[in-house]
């Protein structure tokens, strides 16, 4: 198996996008493949690890040229046309070609949704792919979807997102009736503003034709309670969601570690329960989770954070390995051809 990672894009590139994949390698068992122009790619390896070649860190390591990137500000559709020498268009390329297994970008994602569709292409059946996000959750993990792909939906796009995640989750979990739910201001089916009204409607009505558990709406503050597995909402509104528990969970981080290194009795006070504090850390940690699938195009796309650290891109290349074991994307083009 092939990863293959997109070296240039990212706030943190490529230091960030290098650091991820060294801190990787030995924990998985596919190769990864950096992306991006070799000159400055291999510049960053030598100052940073002394080395003159990135085989000489893992044999499982090599680098792929591209002269170009997709700047951040770039409009998605002329970066993906006329940069057809950029990191993200040569990964697109190269996984088609079957060269790689998986493809991660933390770069632009209006260019990533772009790139993906008109290059690799939709799933038959799939009106719009989408990204969908794990976050925790009480005693379990939330997917989010979509999480910022598509920021204008009809109510068939939301139906959609809720019957892919429900055949991800069940072919990659093992959860036969996953719960799912709809985000929305109220619980009751006549909140909401009209994509959502409509949206619930098409769900309860087509729920059991496509073996969706359909829940009803739920409210942000009920949405981590442990009893939901699939939050579903268009891509602009799943993005200030996910925005907003992100920074939610930097906060309580932050407050909970001051809080404890406020004076010498705090800080006493608190070694008994350091195995609880470590836990609910690192459960509020976004990174943990690593990127987003991108679900419903014909070969396995992951995007990660445009902020990714080394961090990140460890988390996330080990979950794009998995994505590809799991048979995730044929299995998504098994049900849609049902």
């Amino acid at each position: 198996m092939v990863i293959l990672l997109d070296a240039m894009g990212g706030d943190n590139a490529p230091d960030a996008n290098i650091k991820g994949a060294v801190k990787a390698i030995n924990q998985i068992e596919a190769e990864v493949c950096l992306i991006g122009n070799k000159d400055i790619i291999n510049k960053r390896i030598k100052e940073i690890y002394g080395k003159d070649n990135i085989s000489d860190i893992s044999p499982k390591l090599s680098i792929y040229h591209a002269a170009e990137s997709i700047e951040m500000c770039e409009i998605p559709t002329q970066a993906i046309r006329r940069k057809k020498d950029s990191s993200m268009v040569v990964g697109f390329n190269l996984l088609n070609e079957g060269k790689g297994d998986v493809f991660i970008s933390a770069g632009n994602s209006g260019a990533l949704l772009t790139g993906a569709t008109l290059l690799v292409g939709r799933i038959k059946g799939i009106d719009r792919p989408a990204l969908a996000g794990i976050l925790p959750s009480y005693k379990s993990r939330l997917m989010l979807i979509d999480c910022g792909s598509n920021t204008n939906c009809k109510p068939i796009n939301l139906l959609q997102f809720a019957q892919m995640a429900t055949i991800y989750n069940k072919n990659t979990f093992g959860m036969e009736h996953p719960t799912v739910g709809l985000l929305n201001i109220g619980t009751e089916e006549t909140k909401g503003n009209e994509l959502v009204k409509e949206s619930y409607q098409l769900l309860k009505e087509k729920a059991e034709e496509l073996n969706i558990n359909f829940v009803g709406n739920v409210e942000g503050r009920d949405a981590f309670s442990g009893k939901l597995d699939i939050l579903v909402a268009d891509g602009y509104t799943g993005n200030v969601f996910l925005k907003t528990v992100e920074g939610i969970g930097k906060l309580v981080k932050r407050t909970l570690t001051e809080s404890i290194k406020k004076n010498v009795f705090t800080m006493l006070g608190a070694v008994p329960a350091m195995p609880s504090i470590n836990a609910l850390s690192k459960a509020m940690d976004y990174k943990e989770y690593g990127g987003a699938l991108f679900l419903g195009v014909k070969k396995p796309v992951v995007k990660a954070h445009g902020s990714s650290d080394a961090r990140v891109f460890e988390f996330t290349i080990k979950q794009a390995e998995q994505f590809v074991k799991n048979k995730a994307v044929e299995k998504m083009i098994e049900e849609f051809e049902k």
